[in-house]
């Protein structure tokens, strides 16, 4: 198989992954130092190094995406990407630098980045966003009057509207995430054909956020959805306890790992057909003395067999200990 039919996610240590990659769409890079993951993976598979360290692990990790034979490995400007006859994996790192039109680095990193990604998506035909994973140095930390994940979220919806986009309803499930260092990291999934774009009957919608949560409310839809021949791909954004619009339990990290999680069941009641045991996780935990008793809520909820990963991380507010995303229909378990 090939595609959506045949695309497959598995996290692996990168020992166990050095051959191999004719079949792999792209991968990211966790807990790695500068430049590790230009060495260990192949220059043309399209890749990023995030540098967010792993949680109960001896070494780096490798999320890799894997979609049979007939991957063909290209780049459009400074994306690198992989394509399949329906999908395609795109990949890019953007520096901040000086910019006197900006409020930040970071805001002029970001509408670069999301303009590169839209000029590649057009030209290679796969032209909807299905499911983007951002990861931004010091995302709460306040520079020039404004925290750095609200700049993110202007320049994320400037770059939209300069390129004909939707910024909201139509928009993919994403994650913004807060890395240790380096520079602004995206990778991303798009397809041929658009996705069904899911939200969550016990939250607002991202893009309808009231103007205190930022000047340009964020662009994602809570989850996205791919059905082809027959298979069904489900693509979870990163989800919180958030209920409404409020953060809920805040200081209790527990109370939010179970408020997550029915996020994430209402999110599966409106996509049908996967169950909470179905699906791959990757969690993100803000402070690492929070692991063991965000841990015990998994497990008690999710049981031994599906796969999960923990990541430290800042979550997009500064209430939130927790963030969980996750993808079903793409194997692991």
């Amino acid at each position: 198989m090939s595609g959506a039919q045949g695309l497959q996610l598995e996290y692996v240590a990168t020992a166990q992954a050095r051959e191999g990659w004719r079949d792999t769409l792209g991968a990211a890079l966790y807990g790695a130092a500068a430049g590790e993951a230009d060495a260990a993976l192949p220059a043309e598979v399209p890749h990023v190094a995030v540098r967010m360290p792993v949680l109960q692990s001896v070494g780096p990790l490798l999320e890799r995406w894997r979609a049979g034979p007939g991957v063909r490995y290209g780049h459009v400007g400074a994306v690198r990407l992989a394509h399949t006859a329906d999908l395609v994996f795109g990949a890019l790192e953007a520096a901040e630098g000086a910019d006197e039109t900006a409020r930040s680095g970071l805001e002029a990193a970001t509408e670069w980045a999301y303009r590169q990604i839209h000029a590649a998506l057009e030209a290679s035909g796969h032209a909807h966003l299905v499911r983007v994973w951002n990861y931004l140095p010091r995302i709460n930390t306040e520079t020039r009057g404004l925290e750095r994940y609200r700049q993110f979220n202007i320049a994320r919806q400037r770059a939209l509207i300069a390129c004909g986009r939707e910024v909201h309803g139509n928009v993919p499930a994403a994650s913004a995430l807060g890395s240790q260092d380096g520079p602004l990291v995206i990778y991303f999934l798009a397809a041929r054909e658009a996705p069904r774009f899911i939200e969550n009957p016990r939250q607002m919608s991202a893009y309808h956020y009231p103007p205190e949560y930022g000047e340009r409310a964020p662009s994602f839809s809570r989850a996205t959805l791919i059905e082809r021949a027959g298979r069904r791909l489900l693509f979870l954004s990163g989800t919180s306890s958030i209920v409404g619009h409020r953060t809920l339990h805040a200081g209790d990290a527990a109370a939010q790992t179970r408020e997550t999680l029915t996020n994430i069941e209402a999110l599966l009641g409106q996509a049908g057909g996967f169950g909470l045991g179905e699906l791959a996780y990757k969690i993100y935990v803000r402070r690492p003395e929070d692991l063991g008793q965000i841990r015990r809520e998994v497990d008690a909820a999710l049981g031994a067999r599906p796969q999960r990963v923990y990541l430290q991380a800042d979550v997009c507010r500064g209430d939130l200990a927790v963030e969980i995303e996750a993808a079903g229909g793409c194997g692991g378990p």
